[in-house]
């Protein structure tokens, strides 16, 4: 049960996490400061706002082993995908805090996190 629910799930954790932060730290960061600025926040870097975001890597990669539990691999990665980020986006759009122009960026690299983390749950899963 530990090498085929919680090393998975960890490991997906641990790759959405850095994906995140790569996105959001090195390759976004700059978008997503101006837009904040321009409607006159802060765009929340503290530590506090990295750890919810190691928890939502959590609960996002344990989401990811359930849904693979009932699904393929491209199921889950479509159905993990439209969860975890166009849920988000849609919400972030609606509060107009998200910038529309990372999505061009956001998009493909959301999908490939879906699709590393499907992949890493379901062939770890699957021994």
């Amino acid at each position: 049960m530990l090498k085929k629910t919680f090393l998975p799930i960890l490991l997906a954790t641990v790759w959405i996490s850095v994906s995140e932060f790569f996105r959001n730290e090195f390759l976004l960061k700059s978008y997503w400061t101006e837009h904040y600025t321009n409607l006159g926040l802060t765009f929340p870097s503290e530590p506090i706002n990295g750890a919810i975001w190691g928890l939502w890597s959590l609960l996002y990669a344990i989401g990811i082993f359930l849904i693979s539990k009932g699904f393929s691999l491209v199921q889950t990665v479509f159905i993990s995908w439209l969860m975890g980020f166009v849920l988000m986006w849609v919400v972030t759009a609606n509060m107009a805090v998200l910038p529309l122009s990372i999505l061009w960026y956001a998009i493909p690299l959301s999908v490939l996190e879906a699709f590393v983390a499907s992949f890493i749950i379901i062939k770890l899963n699957s021994k």
